[in-house]
């Protein structure tokens, strides 16, 4: 198919922001740090009035993020193992690049749970709640980085606008070349729907009062919108023509859409133990004094 393109959009800046010395900082690494302070602020509103601590909230942030490191570096490997097999060593430099967003995802809540856990922290599927809503935040924020710097690449566009990369260091510039077609925007997809995912979180997260549905229910919804943007994107196949986030996202979205079904057709914990003293106290309940004979009437 042949596109015209009515918008065909030229990015040409230096993916790297400010080089001092032998540290550098890029947009992506700016807007993934920018990303985490906007997820952990609304992580703090949220959990402030949910009644827990900041200290609390500031405690699964971090582990939230060390773990998020982790399984970020970890699945990023995993899909590029040609890169890192013969050289053990690579592993460990992330700062010479190289992560995934579902593993981050992953690690993340991995590590938050676990914290949770350990601490003894309260009511954790409301906190699940909340850590769903900020994560969805944070990663729409890291997203514009991504678009700056073009360093997931994307197919050819056949719609009527597309994405161009002209700056000598930008990735996809060193890939593509300088006749390179416009691509699409599949990360700025991603982006938007990230943001159009943080809406319908918050109205359930108000809306439904049973707590866990809002996790369930970002499960799903970001395991359906990786599954589709990730056709538009070049990332390695791994089984089937599909990529690691897609096995993860069909994977990933028959759980959120079972808990979602699970929570909402089964009442809480404390609902069900209302409804058993109401059943025992009716069972023990005396019976009612039989009503008197009424006696013959004289004829």
């Amino acid at each position: 198919m042949i596109a015209i393109f009515a918008l065909a959009i030229e990015i040409g800046i230096d993916p790297t922001l400010v080089e001092i010395g032998s540290i550098e900082i890029t947009w992506h690494g700016l807007f993934t740090a920018l990303g985490v302070v906007a997820g952990v602020a609304i992580a703090v509103v949220l959990g402030r009035r949910a009644g827990y601590s900041e200290d609390t909230v500031y405690n699964v942030a971090l582990a939230l993020v060390v773990g998020g490191i982790i399984g970020a570096r970890a699945l990023y490997v995993i899909e590029n193992w040609g890169e890192f097999e013969d050289d053990l060593g690579n592993i460990v430099a992330i700062n010479t690049g190289g992560i995934s967003i579902y593993g981050a995802l992953i690690g993340g809540a991995i590590g938050a749970w676990l914290y949770a856990i350990i601490a003894k922290v309260p009511n954790i599927p409301r906190g699940a709640d909340i850590g769903a809503i900020a994560a969805t935040v944070g990663m729409a924020v890291g997203r514009i980085g991504d678009v700056i710097n073009g360093e997931h690449f994307a197919k050819t566009t056949d719609l009527p606008w597309g994405i161009i990369y002209t700056h000598p260091n930008s990735p996809s510039f060193l890939r593509f070349g300088p006749e390179a077609e416009p691509q699409h925007p599949a990360v700025a997809y991603e982006l938007i729907g990230d943001l159009f995912i943080f809406v319908i979180l918050l109205v359930i997260y108000y809306k439904v009062p049973r707590a866990g549905a809002t996790f369930f229910a970002w499960v799903f919804l970001y395991g359906l919108l990786r599954f589709a943007v990730s056709f538009l994107r070049l990332d390695n196949e791994i089984i089937g023509g599909l990529t690691a986030a897609q096995v993860i996202a069909i994977v990933a979205m028959p759980i959120g859409l079972a808990g979602m079904i699970y929570l909402l057709r089964t009442p809480p914990a404390e609902e069900r133990r209302a409804q058993r003293k109401r059943r025992e106290d009716q069972d023990q309940e005396p019976p009612p004094p039989p009503e008197p004979l009424e006696e013959p009437s004289a004829s």
